[in-house]
C-alpha cells in the first residue's frame, strides 16, 4: 500500500510545472503574432490537436487550376475523393495555408491520391 501511495506521489509531482518553467508550446509569443500578421496571416488553432499555427488566406482562392503552380498554394478538387486517382482533373486553388483535413491535390492536370492530415 505504501509503495502505491509513494508511486502515486511521484506521477502527480511529475505533472506539476516548474517555477521559472518556459510558457506552454501552445501559447502564441507576441513575435510570433507579429511574424505572422507581416506574412498576412492569423494565428489559428488546426488539426485535430489544436496546435497553434500561421494561417494563410490566399489571394487567388477558388480560382480554377490543372496544377499546383498556377496557385499561391495547393490546387484541390474542390470534393476531395471526387475523381478517382490519376484521373483528369481540374481543381481551385486552396483558399488557405491551412493542411489539415482530407483533401485531393491535382497536379498536371491529374487527380493525385487524397490525402487526410489530423
Amino acid at each position: 500500500m505504501r509503495l502505491l501511495i509513494a508511486a502515486l506521489a511521484l506521477a502527480a509531482a511529475a505533472c506539476s510545472p516548474m517555477a521559472g518553467q518556459a510558457p506552454d508550446a501552445g501559447t502564441p509569443t507576441q513575435g510570433a503574432e507579429a511574424a505572422c500578421a507581416a506574412r498576412g496571416g492569423t494565428l489559428q488553432p488546426v488539426g485535430r490537436m489544436q496546435s497553434i499555427q500561421c494561417v494563410i488566406r490566399y489571394a487567388d482562392a477558388g480560382q480554377r487550376c490543372t496544377d499546383g503552380d498556377q496557385c499561391s498554394g495547393d490546387c484541390l478538387l474542390p470534393e476531395a475523393g471526387s475523381v478517382p486517382d490519376g484521373g483528369a482533373a481540374v481543381g481551385q486553388c486552396a483558399p488557405t495555408s491551412n493542411r489539415f483535413g482530407c483533401a485531393t491535390r491535382v497536379e498536371d492536370g491529374k487527380a493525385e491520391p487524397t490525402l487526410c492530415i489530423d
